[in-house]
């Protein structure tokens, strides 16, 4: 008997619920990326933190933690103006209990100034990732952020 069997099986509720979790992150990330207000709400709860401050002392610099989804957005739209950023979410892994759920992720995120993409800053970060349901819909409720790796130039992180 192989370990697949022995696995417990998922119904397709639960199998569609891993999926929009998953996908509340990717939309998250790309109003990050597409600089897209909307997308980036839609994907925070009212209450929402985001605490990014293990990854950013790695990389050298502070970055406070953020309360709130209107000063998550504000914060992160203002600290990104001058860079054009991809993210990319990999290894999603996801348990869902009722309307919470958590997502671990890993999320590479690249930085480049908008006038000079000759100079970049490259992270891979370690998502730790809470949610609940509201509406119907998965909202991020926390988010944790650790760095594995980075390389590059880090001035690129504060606009320069």
């Amino acid at each position: 008997m192989n370990n697949h069997s022995t696995q417990q099986q998922c119904t397709a509720g639960e199998v569609a619920d891993k999926i929009a979790v998953a996908e509340t992150l990717y939309r998250f990330a790309a109003g990050i990326d597409l600089r897209d207000k909307e997308l980036l709400t839609a994907a925070l709860a009212l209450d929402s933190v985001s605490d990014f401050r293990l990854a950013a002392a790695k990389a050298g610099f502070d970055y406070p933690v953020l309360t709130g989804r209107e000063s998550i957005v504000s914060a992160l739209l203002a600290a990104l103006d001058q860079l054009d950023t991809t993210h990319s979410v990999s290894n999603p892994r996801v348990t869902i209990d009722g309307d919470t759920a958590k997502l671990e992720a890993m999320v590479e995120a690249q930085h480049v100034p908008r006038k000079d993409h000759s100079r970049h800053y490259l992270m891979k970060n370690r998502y730790d990732v809470e949610l609940v349901r509201h509406q119907g819909t998965w909202v991020i409720q926390r988010s944790t952020v650790d760095n594995v790796w980075r390389t590059g130039d880090v001035t690129v992180m504060s606009g320069v």
